[in-house]
């Protein structure tokens, strides 16, 4: 019976470790990303990690390097290793095509370009939405737009994810262990793999973060108010909005602006970024509507650290009622 494993994890430098000792436990790897020119090269040594990041747009640059020497390493030690991500695939195959000259019209509506083009179309203007209300919109107006690129967001998560899926499940059976890497947002992969599989073959989805969490004696899967939102809506994309519903789009505009958004190399093995993130969860989930809205204006213009400064202080009492109505007021 093949093992496969669906690793969903964070992409920190902090979690390589973890995500090392899981990939070695399988014979097969199969990253989140398209095929890419060089990625052969760059796993047999004869393309520096750098000089092949170089090519790519990475978002965290310094996890994609730990990365890449790490599976250098897997490469070298005989595991199988692919690149399977359809959904990007195909959109760099419209980047393509609209570089050539064409237009989002002549895209065939019978391809598979063309739901791609839509999904990313649709998710990709709600979030320009997002950030032009968020900065000049009211705390409302902030709400629905985050509420829409949610919905956006998810349908464009649900059709990633079943591409995915499709591709993955005769690939994996050919080997007696699979590893697939997965962000955690894409949890829904392990049903839609599972249904896509053989019977017999058991896939078993594993929060890596939860490794580092049971360390420091703390349990519970990372989802920030945003993701919770979006996770709400690749599950029910049908359900109507809800005050649950705008408690999260409330929160996620606060845990937005408070979260560390750059990479930290310094003391891993404390995991920084992990324990970042239980943080500004933990922070976030204390507040109610009225707590948001009190503090959306305070910190909607403000540096990442001058608003967990101010969330930090709010949450202390350190400020009077009054001054944070008063400083609501005037915005």
């Amino acid at each position: 019976m093949p093992q496969v494993t669906l690793g969903l994890s964070m992409h920190r430098p902090e979690m390589i470790p973890i995500i090392s000792r899981q990939m070695r436990r399988h014979e097969s790897i199969f990253l989140e990303e398209p095929p890419v020119e060089g990625f052969a090269d760059m796993l047999s040594g004869k393309l520096s990690v750098d000089r092949y990041l170089l090519e790519q747009d990475v978002e965290y640059p310094e996890f994609s390097r730990a990365l890449c020497h790490l599976l250098r390493e897997l490469h070298h030690e005989g595991r199988h290793i692919f690149q399977v991500e359809p959904f990007l695939e195909v959109l760099v195959r419209i980047h393509e095509f609209f570089a050539a000259g064409h237009g989002p019209d002549q895209i065939q509506k019978e391809s598979l370009e063309y739901p791609v083009y839509l999904a990313e179309r649709n998710a990709t203007g709600a979030l320009v939405a997002y950030y032009q209300t968020v900065i000049n919109g009211t705390f409302d107006a902030a709400i629905a737009a985050i509420e829409k690129f949610a919905r956006n967001d998810a349908a464009r998560f649900r059709l990633r994810d079943s591409l995915r899926a499709q591709a993955l499940a005769p690939l994996v059976q050919k080997y007696e262990s699979a590893y697939i890497e997965a962000g955690a947002i894409h949890f829904p992969i392990w049903r839609l793999l599972q249904r896509e599989v053989l019977p017999g073959t058991r896939v078993q989805p594993l929060f890596l973060a939860d490794e580092a969490l049971n360390a420091m004696g703390e349990k519970g899967h990372l989802y920030g108010p945003g993701d919770l939102l979006t996770l709400r809506y690749i599950f029910h994309p049908r359900m109507a909005s809800s005050g649950w519903a705008q408690l999260l789009a409330a929160r996620s505009l606060i845990h937005s602006k408070i979260i560390e958004k750059d990479e930290h190399l310094e003391d891993l093995h404390t995991y920084p970024h992990l324990v970042n993130e239980l943080t500004c969860i933990r922070m976030t989930n204390q507040f109610s509507l009225v707590d948001c809205q009190l503090l959306y204006p305070r910190i909607r213009r403000a540096t990442s650290l001058e608003a967990r400064q101010i969330v930090a202080e709010y949450l202390w009492g350190l400020n009077p009622l009054e001054d944070r109505i008063a400083g609501s007021a005037s915005e």
